[in-house]
């Protein structure tokens, strides 16, 4: 404060030096005051001014300095602050004014849907009670779905139950019939094959009802079983057949067969040997096998023919 004092006076007095004189009577008086005051005062500051050190002007000069930085930097930081906070005002408005038009269109857009909603009811013409309505059948018709369900489920286990019987049975019957088809083949087994009389042609014959049964269950040819009494003549399927000897000691026997307007005899012949002979109009061939010889001159056996020739009944002739 001290020095920024002497450096006033010492301005104040260089103005009084360089000011213009006055004119009139006490412009002398008062110039050689002025200056006797003058050099009074330019002598002091010159005291002042060799007393001040130099150090003291720099410093001031610097502060002077620092402070109109600071003062310059303050007003570039405040008016960029100021442009700051314009625009975040600016976008604060920007963005209400965006709120605002969202807000009016969504409330726009609420209203269009309440429309929109009320003309479809209407335009269906449900009511809510008739949508509760609608609700329960649906609930109704759930449960029965589910209940119908539950039934299907039921049979389902029924029905596999009983496929699990009839495949228990058809087990069985498969288990019968393989059964049956090794008794059969045992069977067949235990039948004879012997050559025929006619070409050498081996064939099964039967020697007894049993057997008889088995070659008809076979399917292969037709069976007819008679019983023939010497010196009657008897048809046989389409042939007819005559005994003309039978000797129950040797078990030999002799037989005369008619067929097509021929008759063939076969002489002394063996039990259990087939008789062959061809007839019909495209010929087939016709076997003879006699079983046993009585001693009351009868024989008895069967005659087999082919599947395709007729199958006329038995009717005896005399």
């Amino acid at each position: 404060m001290a020095d920024s004092w002497h450096r006033l006076q010492l301005l104040w007095s260089r103005m009084q030096l360089h000011s213009p004189p006055h004119n009139g009577p006490h412009s002398a008086s008062l110039g050689s005051r002025r200056v006797s005051q003058s050099k009074e005062r330019k002598h002091m500051t010159d005291e002042v001014v060799q007393g001040t050190p130099r150090t003291h002007s720099g410093s001031l000069l610097a502060a002077i300095a620092v402070a109109m930085l600071l003062g310059l930097g303050g007003i570039i930081w405040s008016y960029t602050l100021s442009n700051k906070l314009a625009a975040q005002q600016q976008a604060l408005a920007n963005a209400a004014s965006q709120n605002t038009k969202l807000s009016a269109a969504l409330q726009d857009t609420d209203a269009r849907l309440n429309v929109a909603t009320d003309e479809l009811k209407t335009s269906l013409g449900l009511t809510q009670k008739q949508l509760d309505t609608r609700s329960a059948a649906l609930q109704v018709r759930e449960v029965r779905g589910e209940q119908t369900t539950a039934r299907l489920a039921t049979a389902e286990q029924q029905t596999e139950g009983q496929v699990a019987a009839v495949q228990t049975d058809v087990g069985g019957v498969k288990t019968d019939v393989a059964k049956t088809q090794s008794d059969l083949a045992d069977t067949n087994n235990q039948l004879t094959s012997m050559k025929g009389d006619l070409n050498g042609h081996s064939t099964l014959i039967a020697r007894n009802s049993d057997e008889l049964e088995i070659l008809k269950h076979k399917g292969d040819r037709n069976y007819y079983q008679f019983t023939l009494v010497r010196g009657v003549k008897q048809q046989v399927g389409t042939v007819s057949l005559e005994l003309k000897r039978a000797n129950s000691k040797r078990s030999k026997y002799t037989i005369a067969v008619y067929s097509d307007d021929k008759a063939y005899e076969k002489k002394d012949k063996s039990l259990n040997e087939p008789l062959q002979f061809y007839s019909g109009k495209d010929p087939m061939l016709f076997e003879i096998v006699v079983n046993n010889v009585s001693a009351k001159n009868t024989v008895t056996g069967y005659l087999s023919s082919p599947k395709g020739a007729p199958q006329p009944g038995v009717v005896p002739e005399r």
